[in-house]
């Protein structure tokens, strides 16, 4: 990320920092951001568990959304996959405490995270998400492109998206990290 602090700045309700995860001070909060956006601890042990896979950890890619005040307030996670045998990125969790949901917290840190995938020479990410939700950013369909999951899921809420439209996206099977467990 640049070291330039409005480079890290996006607006939308409310202006966030973003930038990296770069302590244990940031992985407490990171945890603890998850714990309340879910109703388990799933999505804060699956982070630890891929926080500890080499393969799939991309330090750059754990990226927080930071109040004015210093606070953790938004996470968006990319870990390598792969498709079809070739590399890819898979996008979550992401999460927001319900008391900073809708003020562009989580949208902010989904940007820089993708934006620094692009600048790190990634092409394919691919998310299993809110049909309604991930568009913005320029989600589509994963079957648009040959791409499927080895589970069920629904067509809409399976979704990529090619960071650089002039390069070849891969398709086939989607292999996510052993965290995931599928």
């Amino acid at each position: 990320m640049s070291s330039t602090p409005d480079a890290n700045r996006s607006t939308t309700a409310a202006t966030w920092t973003t930038r990296p995860e770069q302590s244990d001070a940031d992985r407490a909060a990171i945890r603890e951001v998850l714990l309340a956006a879910f109703p388990t601890s799933l999505e804060a042990d699956l982070v630890d568990a891929l926080r500890a896979d080499p393969e799939a950890w991309l330090p750059d890619l754990s990226v927080v959304s930071v109040a004015d005040d210093g606070s953790v307030v938004g996470y968006s996670l990319l870990t390598r996959c792969h498709v079809g045998g070739a590399p890819a990125l898979a996008l979550g969790p992401c999460a927001v405490p319900p008391e900073h949901q809708s003020q562009g917290a989580g949208g902010a840190a989904i940007r820089a995270g993708l934006d620094a995938a692009r600048r790190s020479g990634e092409n394919l990410v691919v998310v299993l998400g809110h049909a309604e939700y991930y568009p913005r950013f320029g989600f589509e369909r994963a079957s648009r492109f040959g791409i499927t999951a080895t589970f069920e899921v629904p067509d809409e809420n399976l979704m990529a998206l090619a960071l650089d439209p002039s390069r070849p996206v891969p398709d086939g099977q989607i292999r996510y990290a052993p965290a995931f467990g599928v």
